[in-house]
């Protein structure tokens, strides 16, 4: 069993040899600083774990087995933005725990994790502590020594960590009365990351997403990339079930996808359209969870609205018992998704594909010509299937018009987000008009599928001896609300089709 941590700290190093003999001024008194309490000294063991090629170093991942102190155990530290990460414990064993392995799959794939660097800490521990004896932040001075292979390393270093719920300002203070004893805020991310520069076996720097050169290719691998790297980045984050990370992980998988088809005279189709079926497959395995989480909470939304004389039967039980029936196991089967032979072997395959790329002669275009008219043309596309489904009457045909128009609008959008570094403003005023018609068309869409779950629910009460009244009340009022944005949607497109959007662009 695993438990996480959120850390928020700073490390420190001091400037000159003068400084480190003076030591760690007396923080008392600073910010809302009362007291310092001395806890001892304590020595730790820790063995850093990494492919032979420092997959997790290079994106700023930690895994350690470390023993000593009162944590021993196995650690997995996330970055999650500057001097902020989240630490996953799990007790200690011979080899690294399954719980951990999982997290860091997306990275490692089948390459083994191995003993990298070995760090031994004497560690001095003092608390901080307010007026009232609470803890505001623990004060480490470690003395460490770094061994990886024939080589070594020793340092000292300080590192404040913040206890939960203390305002981040006080590290600004405790930096601010550091820098004037002779301190200042470390360089290295981590001590696994001084270890290795120290010892000469840092990993080489990840490559910038910003392309080297103007050309559509360049600038079409540059997005590939970023899409490629958010799709790993949450990979543990979706494992966890952290907020959002479903979605996010999905749209990286659409992005890419969209962009295969986008730019077709850039990549070879032949290569990317057998990965664009399995990112759809991808995102269809992880959707099954977060789409039937976003049905229920829409009408649960739409049951609290509805006044109480029009409530009628047990409706917020028969909700809950559908939700669940259908929500059972799409959370396992998502992660057998992110287990399995095939999301890795897709993984893999975007790697090689962005090491060695299909590119056709479209890729060698400027992309300030080529990337406007890529653009323009999903554009284009939109158009048609906007216009296609103004001209059909109302009904199920007309829904099913307006959610292909719907994946047009999404598909125009990312073209243009993607042109965006290239062609600036315009490519990023073009991105929003498209949104808010994929906007309008997404909430019509998931009026279609409640109106499809209500209808099924009411059938349900009925069967049950329920009343079904209030089901159909939702139905009528998801019915008239898909209706309105139907009517809202010449205005929309109207404001979106600006001919002067895509004059800017094409300038």
């Amino acid at each position: 069993m695993a438990d996480t941590k959120r850390e928020i700290e700073r490390k420190f190093e001091f400037t000159t040899s003068k400084a480190a003999r003076r030591g760690v001024p007396d923080l008392t008194g600073t910010a809302a600083i009362a007291a310092v309490a001395d806890r001892g000294t304590v020595d730790l063991d820790a063995v850093y774990y990494d492919t032979p090629d420092q997959r997790l170093a290079a994106d700023g991942l930690t895994l350690r087995r470390r023993t000593g102190g009162a944590d021993a155990g196995w650690h997995l530290k996330l970055p999650v933005s500057p001097g902020v990460r989240d630490e996953i414990a799990a007790p200690l064993s011979d080899t690294v725990p399954r719980s951990l392995a999982s997290l860091v799959r997306s990275r490692v794939r089948d390459t083994p994790l191995e003993p990298q660097v070995r760090l031994l800490s004497s560690r001095r521990v003092t608390h901080l502590l307010d007026a009232d004896g609470a803890l505001l932040a623990e004060l480490s001075t470690d003395d460490v020594r770094a061994e990886r292979d024939e080589a070594a390393a020793a340092w000292t270093e300080v590192e404040v960590e913040l206890a939960d719920g203390v305002d981040p300002a006080l590290l600004d203070a405790v930096e601010k009365k550091f820098r004037k004893a002779g301190l200042h805020v470390s360089d290295a991310p981590s001590k696994l990351a001084r270890a290795l520069t120290e010892t000469g076996t840092a990993p080489p720097p990840r490559p910038e997403p910003a392309p080297a050169e103007d050309t559509a290719g360049a600038h079409v691998l540059a997005y590939l990339r970023e899409q490629r790297d958010a799709l790993v980045a949450q990979d543990p984050a979706v494992r966890r079930n952290l907020p959002d990370s479903v979605h996010q992980m999905r749209v990286a998988c659409r992005r890419m996808r969209s962009a295969f088809k986008t730019h077709r005279k850039v990549l070879d189709r032949t290569a990317t359209d057998p990965l664009g079926e399995e990112l759809r497959w991808l995102a269809a395995e992880l959707g099954l969870d977060r789409d039937q989480e976003v049905l229920s909470e829409r009408i649960q939304t739409r049951i609290t609205e509805l006044p109480r004389t029009l409530m009628l039967g047990p409706v917020r039980g028969r909700l809950r018992v559908w939700n669940n029936a259908r929500r059972s196991g799409t959370r396992r089967r998502a992660l057998a998704a992110l287990d399995g032979k095939r999301y890795a072997a897709l993984l893999d395959a975007l790697d090689a594909l962005l090491a060695d790329p299909p590119l056709l002669p479209g890729a060698a275009r400027p992309a300030v010509r080529a990337l406007p008219k890529a653009a323009l043309r999903d554009y284009g596309r939109l158009a048609t299937r906007v216009g296609d489904a103004l001209d059909l009457e109302p009904g199920h045909e007309r829904d099913l018009a307006l959610h292909e128009a719907r994946k047009a609008a999404k598909r125009a959008r990312y073209a243009a987000e993607a042109a965006a570094p290239a062609l600036g403003q315009p490519a990023k005023q073009l991105a929003k008009a498209m949104k808010s018609v994929q906007t309008l068309l997404g909430d019509h869409q998931d009026s279609v599928v409640a109106r499809e779950a209500l209808h099924g629910l009411g059938v349900q009460a009925a069967g049950a001896g329920e009343s079904a009244f209030t089901w159909g009340v939702l139905y009528a009022r998801e019915e008239a609300l898909a209706e309105r944005r139907e009517r809202e949607l010449p205005d929309v497109w109207a404001q979106a089709s600006d001919p002067a959007l895509r004059a800017d662009l094409a300038t």
